[in-house]
């Protein structure tokens, strides 16, 4: 009887991991914004990009993206972009894909926030979503689990950096602040970045910069092995995406 129980539970273990592997993952991308965005995506090493890696969101806008299992990818919004309407060629202020409307396979220029996400995979059962400032920052985001049997926590930074981003940060624009560097993208140098002599959690540590970053949206990636409270955990169905989400009371 104890070795049937044990089959018996194995053998629903097993059933749960591969409804999980198999059950269609969405995100909703959501432009809260009071003017048009441009959200691109890039899949890693080995994962499919979706719609092109690129497209228009108008402000007030949504989309639904369909995720294949396993799914591993960043998305992130360009700002200030215009495009010829044959070629799709053109510039964007922040996140730039060397010009291109659909960056199919393309990563964005930094500065720019980005919300990171691995899907379930055979290994683990769970999602892993964080949003990150280690690449700078250009607009607010945050991304909300919808419809998980576990509580999950929501990652984001809400608030708008680029009004407090240092001068020494700052990227304008005809004047104006568009985008904020990380300090690895200002100084590149790999005390600041994480890299070299520095890469483990012992010997790289915060810079005043990061802290300033991470007392302003804590719940966000501040800088690289800022783990305990910027990776977050869950087993959604829909994952939903808030470009300039509303900051809380």
């Amino acid at each position: 009887m104890p070795s049937f129980s044990l089959q018996l539970l194995l053998s629903l273990a097993l059933l749960t991991l591969t409804l999980t592997l198999t059950r269609a993952t969405q995100l909703i991308l959501l432009n809260n914004c009071r003017h048009d965005i441009w959200p691109a995506l890039l899949g890693t090493a080995g994962h499919p990009t979706p719609r092109d890696g690129g497209f228009l969101l108008s402000s007030g806008q949504e989309t639904l993206l369909q995720l294949p299992p396993s799914w591993s990818g960043r998305i992130w919004a360009r700002n200030g972009c215009s495009f010829h309407p044959t070629t799709a060629k053109g510039f964007c202020q922040t996140g730039d894909c060397a010009g291109l409307l659909h960056c199919r396979g393309l990563g964005g220029l930094p500065p720019a926030t980005l919300v990171q996400i691995s899907l379930a995979t055979s290994h683990s059962p769970l999602h892993f979503y964080d949003v990150s400032l280690v690449d700078g920052f250009n607009l607010p985001v945050a991304i909300k689990p919808v419809g998980a049997t576990l509580r999950c926590g929501v990652a984001s930074c809400q608030a708008d950096l680029n009004l407090c981003c240092p001068p020494a940060l700052a990227v304008r624009r005809r004047g104006k602040i568009v985008a904020c560097k990380s300090p690895c993208l200002a100084a590149k140098s790999d005390r600041y970045c994480c890299t070299g002599d520095y890469a483990s959690p012992g010997k790289c540590k915060p810079t005043v910069f990061a802290r300033l970053f991470k007392l302003i949206c804590p719940q966000a990636y501040a800088y690289a092995y800022d783990d305990s409270t910027a990776l977050k955990t869950c087993n959604a169905t829909h994952y939903v995406i808030t470009f300039c989400p509303p900051i809380p009371n």
